[in-house]
């Protein structure tokens, strides 16, 4: 799918090694962003949990960095630069919140953007990935396909 227009990603993906953007309805209940966010990572599915625990041993190995877990979260008031799970808030309004993390070989940004329409509300979940270098195009290689699993299977769980 593509990414909204009115999303913070939108640009910001031009040029970039990797984007991909997939949306669910759910009922609105008057959810930030930041709410939907915190909903998925609470709720990452064992089999998401068990592959992000095997590519934090193996970057270990390789020297890489170690993201810790995605439900590694607390709700709560947070600041632009705090961490929050596996990703650093980069901005957050009501509508939109913007996640990244960043490192010598890739740069990656996520976005959750919610389009309320009454009782129900599209959540598009965006991911946006800029490569440094060789290992970085690797990593891709093998994460993009899971990725495109992980993403939708996530958002299945917001209820």
């Amino acid at each position: 799918m593509d990414i909204p227009k009115h999303s913070q990603l939108y640009e910001y993906a031009q040029g970039a090694y990797f984007a991909d953007s997939f949306s669910r309805d759910i009922p609105y209940r008057q959810q930030t962003a930041l709410d939907i966010y915190l909903e998925i990572a609470k709720q990452t599915p064992a089999w998401v949990a068990f592959l992000m625990n095997m590519r934090n041993r193996i970057a270990a190995k390789l020297g890489l960095k170690h993201l810790g877990r995605f439900q590694d979260v607390a709700p709560g008031h947070y600041q632009t630069g705090d961490r929050i799970g596996i990703f650093t808030l980069v901005s957050n309004s009501e509508a939109e919140v913007v996640l990244e993390d960043r490192d010598q070989h890739l740069d990656v940004r996520v976005s959750f953007l919610i389009e309320a329409k009454g009782e129900t509300a599209t959540v598009h979940a965006t991911t946006v990935v800029k490569v440094h270098n060789r290992l970085g195009r690797l990593y891709m290689w093998v994460v993009a396909p899971i990725h495109k699993r992980i993403v939708p299977s996530s958002l299945k769980a917001l209820s």
